[in-house]
């Protein structure tokens, strides 16, 4: 697929009958889509699942989408509500090692420096895990899915700077809390 087709173009595509073009979209934020989920569930097997029903979901909702709005901003919502009502129904423990296992780096003949990498990725999980919902979720938008200032604001329904401030204050209260872990660092 050209890598120059917009979200708005492929869209409108699919609107019109080229329902391949669906696909296009699918692939271009899967692994967002799947990262979101699992930060949501902590489960492989669950955020595969859940991103992939939010993009039935999406797909059977496309004629209620605003194309003159980011298709992920809208996506995000549809996730987001599929993984709280997941994890409403399935209140259960989950482990971090799950997301550390499926989040470790190549870093080719230098096992010292990946072991590093894991172990501090290790300790800033902790660390938002210990955040609530709400703060963890800005900090991972913004610092793990690379959203835009206005995507984020478009998702969560809040205006930009209520966006910055939230995620200022988060930021504080994770530094915070890797603060207390300094001896782990």
């Amino acid at each position: 697929m050209d890598a120059k087709i917009s979200d708005k173009e492929a869209i409108d595509a699919c609107l019109n009958g080229n329902k391949e073009m669906y696909r296009y979209i699918m692939e271009r934020y899967k692994e967002r889509a799947y990262y979101l989920a699992l930060m949501f569930t902590k489960n492989s097997e669950d955020a595969l699942d859940l991103s992939q029903e939010a993009f039935y979901r999406a797909y059977r909702s496309l004629k209620d989408y605003d194309t003159s709005r980011p298709f992920y901003s809208w996506f995000y919502r549809i996730l987001k509500n599929l993984c709280i009502n997941f994890t409403n129904r399935h209140k259960r423990l989950v482990r971090m090692d799950d997301y550390v296992q499926t989040a470790t780096l190549d870093l080719g003949e230098k096992p010292d420096e990946l072991f590093e990498q894991n172990e501090r990725s290790a300790i800033v999980w902790r660390g938002l895990k210990k955040l609530d919902d709400k703060d963890r979720e800005i900090i991972l938008m913004k610092d793990f899915n690379d959203f835009s200032y206005q995507e984020m604001a478009d998702a969560l329904g809040i205006p930009i700077g209520s966006v910055m401030s939230r995620l200022y204050y988060a930021r504080k209260r994770l530094l915070k809390i890797l603060q207390n872990f300094k001896g782990d660092l």
